[in-house]
């Protein structure tokens, strides 16, 4: 078996590793993903506890449709994991993205 060169072992690297949207590998983002997933919910709970705060206290109709009115005016936060991609075409990705800024 003939020796293999420095740059044909990063593209066979490049081949096998594959990592996801966020840029980590997947041992990272098992940590990462519900870290990022937790701080979305907890914008929205925030906002909807934050909203909902004006119609507490007396029956008030007024007060609390705008508070719905408000809550429900505001699109959520939202979380999607995306799949993984090899690393060729991630880091082609990160590339294109430095020289375009």
């Amino acid at each position: 078996m003939a020796r293999r060169s420095p740059q044909e072992k990063k593209q066979l690297s490049y081949a096998k590793d594959r990592r996801n949207s966020y840029g980590e590998n997947d041992k990272a983002s098992r940590k990462n993903l519900p870290r990022k997933r937790a701080r979305v919910h907890r914008a929205n709970r925030h906002r909807a506890h934050t909203d909902l705060r004006g119609a507490i206290g007396l029956l008030d109709v007024e007060a609390s449709d705008a508070a719905e009115v408000r809550l429900r005016g505001r699109r959520p936060k939202t979380f999607a994991k995306h799949p993984d991609v090899p690393l060729a075409v991630h880091v082609r990705w990160q590339l294109s993205r430095r020289q375009a800024d």
